[in-house]
């Protein structure tokens, strides 16, 4: 037996091998040599000398650090829970259709999600457009005038939020669906004999069924929204890029643009911390809390 449970020991190690091989190469080490260049001054690429918890405490005290973190919070709060209602919504609408309509219509709300972001910034930049933007109709509406609002501050983060929400709510469609598609219609087919209304089935059926994939949803929204950078870096060029700094951003400015490796890793390393704590966090407050 004792030879029998080696064999497997030395089996299953043999076939995870090659994963725990590359994972310690493109995770571990990485982070591990980002760790260590947090504590130096030191260009990106470079030797550098050792400052210690000064990056840290430059960190806490510099101003466009807050400022990134704020930008970036209220992104996530513009963008999570509403993604994820808004995707849901979308599901449940097209889970009533049947047949090649189902399959356009789901592919058309799909497409975006391919769509590189250089071309998400176009067609938004068009649509948005003060002289001929479709969308200025709409803000006319709500601001009494056409609005420029990839330079003006109080519209930019929720003009980025709303492309962000259109760009890639198709994965969270899909997955939603999947869910819909699990549920048996023994299910409705009962709740409808007792005389439940629509309400109640969603409420009482629907929801607390799909709320795994809720939950799925809001972990992986977040994860990404933290992480924001492309559609703020695009559409920013030549405004306030400093009234609309988020966190990936400024790592990317003082890294690439200022060569300052270790500041720019103390700041990577706050966000990582920054992403694992939220979304572990997340994930297991919305495990428990479970609708009945």
């Amino acid at each position: 037996m004792l030879r029998n449970r080696r064999t497997e020991i030395i089996t299953a190690l043999v076939f995870i091998a090659p994963f725990l091989a590359i994972y310690l190469w493109l995770f571990i080490w990485p982070t591990a040599q980002m760790i260590e260049l947090s504590f130096q001054k030191a260009p990106l690429i470079g030797t550098g000398k050792w400052v210690g918890f000064d990056n840290y405490i430059r960190m806490f005290k510099d101003a466009t650090f807050r400022i990134a973190v704020k930008n970036t919070a209220y992104f996530v709060l513009l963008t999570v829970v509403p993604g994820t209602v808004v995707a849901l919504a979308i599901a449940l609408m097209v889970s009533r259709l049947r047949g090649r309509l189902q399959s356009l219509i789901l592919a058309a709300f799909f497409l975006p999600y391919v769509l590189p972001v250089t071309v998400v910034y176009v067609i938004w930049d068009w649509m948005t457009n003060v002289q001929f933007g479709m969308v200025q109709g709409l803000i006319t509406l709500i601001a009494g005038e056409p609005v420029n609002i990839w330079r003006t501050v109080d519209w930019f983060m929720p003009g980025v939020a709303v492309l962000t929400i259109w760009w890639t709510n198709g994965f969270s469609i899909l997955l939603f669906l999947a869910g819909l598609r699990n549920i048996p219609a023994e299910l409705y087919e009962a709740a409808q004999l007792d005389g439940a209304t629509r309400r109640q089935m969603f409420f009482r059926i629907t929801f607390p069924l799909l709320w795994p994939v809720t939950v799925l949803c809001l972990t992986i929204q977040l994860i990404l929204q933290l992480k924001i950078f492309d559609q703020v870096y695009l559409f920013a060029q030549g405004g306030q890029t400093r009234a609309t700094m988020v966190l990936v951003q400024y790592i990317y400015e003082q890294a690439f643009q200022k060569n300052a490796g270790g500041y720019s890793a103390t700041i990577a390393l706050a966000l990582f911390v920054i992403v694992l704590v939220f979304s572990l966090l997340q994930f297991q407050v919305l495990r428990v809390r479970r609708p009945e």
